[in-house]
């Protein structure tokens, strides 16, 4: 009787999660035929059972006020809940908003954070972003070699700014310091989520 309670208990976790997983599906197609109401009501349900690309994809359309009035607050609290899962985007996202200051008060050490967070799972536009940052100075000190090394992370993966940003960089580094970040680049590998 144990081992039936114990595939019962199996088998209904797996099929709340395919459920959520269709759900899912089904709120991102609504989404992209223009249909936000809908996608708003699915997202919802889902990341108020944890679901991390959910409660992204929820904070997304409180910033770009699709099917909700643009409500930087809520976007961010939607962000932040799927960032503490590892999502990577969602860090992104967030790096976004203490970078530019959209929605919050600008905090270069907080976009950092968020951006390595989402970059160190190689999401190429927030290693693109902190090549930008290392490059700038801005929230790290400056850092031409670690601008270089995230500029060309981000570039392997067909990332088109990233190419020009490592270019501008590069311009202002000795031989040795390309190589240095080259050498980096090349033995970088993603951490897991977190």
């Amino acid at each position: 009787m144990r081992r039936f309670n114990f595939l019962l208990f199996v088998a209904v976790v797996v099929g709340f999660a395919a459920l959520a997983y269709a759900g899912l599906d089904d709120a991102v197609s609504a989404y992209e035929k223009g249909d936000y109401a809908r996608a708003y009501e699915e997202f919802k349900a889902l990341a108020l059972l944890g679901n991390a690309d959910a409660q992204c994809r929820l904070g997304t359309q409180y910033v770009e006020g699709h099917g909700v009035p643009k409500d930087y607050a809520q976007a961010l609290k939607w962000y932040r809940k799927a960032a503490e899962q590892g999502h990577a985007r969602a860090q992104y996202y967030l790096g976004v908003m203490f970078d530019t200051g959209e929605g919050v008060p600008q905090d270069y050490g907080e976009a950092i954070k968020w951006y390595r967070k989402a970059a160190e799972q190689g999401l190429a536009v927030a290693q693109s972003n902190l090549g930008a940052m290392y490059g700038l100075g801005q929230g790290v000190p400056q850092d031409y070699v670690q601008a270089l090394m995230w500029f060309k992370l981000a570039a392997s993966q067909g990332y088109p700014e990233a190419q020009k940003g490592g270019d501008l960089v590069a311009n202002g580094m000795t031989p040795a310091q390309i190589a240095e970040a080259k050498r980096l680049a090349a033995e970088w590998k993603p951490k897991s989520r977190d």
